[in-house]
């Protein structure tokens, strides 16, 4: 969807929402705007979460136009409206929200903690993959990667999530991975490496003081 696009790895600062020109209607912020003419109006609702979701009204038939969502249409005009709407997306982003490393709420935490506690941000390593790693800066080894997976692919649960790898003693992480949130490392070295969902499963001050212990393991 052309909404995620723009506010994947985006806060919303509800505080500029109002001077923007947001309306709160009891539920959610409602911003309406004319474009191309005044051919189509724009319609974009953040919940209380600051989840975005948009439509696009073509205003002489008071209907909503369909077609910039389906991806096989690229005329000239349908890229048009789409352009536009994306432009005033991108100008709500740019004024009403604020970056972050990565797209949800608890890897997030996570990362400004381990910056807190060790001076480390996030690198991103790789141009077409989002996924983020924490390196010792005094050994030079990575004690933690956040990766953006489906969760089939750890267990049978189907639902997109960020999770993290660290660095363990093998005997803990035997005794770990029979509970929930904790898994056999994905894409590494299952001996030595344990994969923790980031998906609210988890207290953060239970992934941090592993953290800990995988930033010491390779220091």
């Amino acid at each position: 969807m052309i909404e995620n696009k723009v506010f994947d790895k985006h806060k919303c600062l509800f505080n500029s929402l109002q001077n923007y020109g947001f309306v709160f209607d009891g539920s959610n912020y409602i911003f309406e705007k004319l474009f191309l003419n005044d051919e189509f109006k724009a319609i974009i609702s953040i919940s209380k979460l600051g989840d975005v979701k948009g439509k696009v009204i073509e205003v002489a038939l008071n209907d909503e136009y369909t077609n910039l969502r389906l991806e096989t249409l690229n005329g000239a005009f349908v890229n048009e409206v789409r352009e536009e709407y994306a432009n005033i997306l991108l100008d709500i982003c740019k004024h009403c929200f604020t970056t972050q490393p990565f797209i949800y709420e608890q890897s997030n935490r996570i990362a400004k903690e381990i910056e807190k506690a060790y001076g480390d941000l996030p690198e991103f390593l790789w141009e077409d993959d989002d996924s983020g790693v924490f390196r010792n800066k005094k050994a030079n080894k990575w004690y933690g990667i956040i990766m953006h997976i489906n969760k089939k692919k750890l267990c049978s649960e189907d639902k997109d999530i960020e999770a993290m790898n660290i660095k363990l003693n093998p005997k803990e992480i035997d005794e770990l991975v029979n509970n929930d949130g904790f898994y056999r490392a994905y894409h590494m070295n299952k001996k030595y490496w344990i994969t923790i969902s980031l998906d609210e499963t988890l207290e953060d001050k239970i992934i941090l003081n592993l953290i800990d212990k995988s930033y010491k393991l390779v220091d």
